[in-house]
């Protein structure tokens, strides 16, 4: 294994807020990604008291080689999460909220009619919270996607997560094709709903492919994007191949803006939730 350089260190630090939302999640019988995918960001955020909602349980129905959430069989989704997510949001004051979930390729809308209880749930208790829903592909089915359109979410998150040639390596279950085309339904299905995704870098992928992804993404129409260093959760999953440095985090943005994507965040920890209220507030700001 890869010796981790010193920018990928980090001193973990208590504080009120963080036992104040691990107690209120508890109580709700909620979960996070922060926790479930061991995110290094995990301690910062719940400090801010926020976080990063998962639905529809902790069990996952596909296996990535780079995530840490379990893949098991799946839980039946529990009817009153939808109001404990709003109840949760609104206890936090969050003005934006990220919710996202595990792959529930066992459901035939994919997950997509939780969500919606979800978006509906969260405006009802919290009008002014803005709504991000990082989701999974849903099969590529179409019907599926605009019953989270419909709902009308400010952002649609969707992550490609790699180059397409690492897909059968990183990603079996997955297609590129398929993330792109998601990412393309969403604004032909509601052209005002912002689109993003993530990609995660230092599994063996070269610059061109990085920048061969960036044109894909612009071509179906994606606003935001997110690019962080890719960090294996145990000997267990893919390794990582490459450490990126800082210097080249801050030329992939760099590219990226000058590309067109109207929001890019990219740094080595990043994560596609990771202060993700910063898109819509830069826009706002222009």
């Amino acid at each position: 294994m890869l010796r981790k350089p010193q920018w990928l260190r980090i001193r973990y630090t208590d504080s009120p807020n963080r036992k104040m939302v691990e107690n209120l999640l508890k109580s709700l019988g909620l979960n996070t990604v922060c926790v479930e995918a061991n995110c290094p960001n995990y301690c910062e955020c719940f400090s801010r008291k926020t976080a990063t909602f998962m639905i529809m349980g902790t069990n996952c129905t596909r296996n990535c080689r780079f995530c840490n959430v379990r893949y098991a069989d799946p839980q039946l989704p529990d009817p009153q999460e939808p109001e404990k997510i709003a109840k949760a949001i609104k206890t936090l004051e969050l003005k934006y909220a990220v919710i996202t979930s595990v792959t529930r390729d066992d459901l035939p809308d994919g997950g997509a009619g939780h969500f919606k209880k979800v978006i509906s749930e969260v405006r009802q208790a919290s009008p002014e919270t803005a709504i991000e829903v990082l989701i999974p592909d849903l099969g590529g089915k179409i019907d599926s996607l605009k019953l989270i359109t419909d709902a009308a979410p400010t952002v649609i998150s969707h992550n490609l997560e790699t180059v397409k040639s690492l897909y059968s390596c990183v990603r079996p279950d997955a297609e590129y094709t398929r993330s792109l085309k998601l990412l393309e339904n969403i604004k032909l299905l509601n052209e005002k709903i912002y689109s993003k995704s993530g990609i995660m870098v230092g599994l063996g992928e070269t610059t061109k492919q990085v920048y061969e992804l960036f044109e894909d993404l612009l071509k179906v129409g994606c606003d935001f994007l997110t690019i962080g260093q890719y960090l294996a959760p145990s000997k267990e999953h893919i390794p990582v191949k490459e450490y990126i440095e800082p210097a080249q985090f801050e030329e992939f943005a760099a590219t990226a803006k000058q590309m067109g994507f109207g929001f890019i965040a990219s740094a080595p920890f990043v994560r596609s939730s990771y202060n993700a209220a910063e898109a819509i507030d830069e826009l706002v700001l222009r």
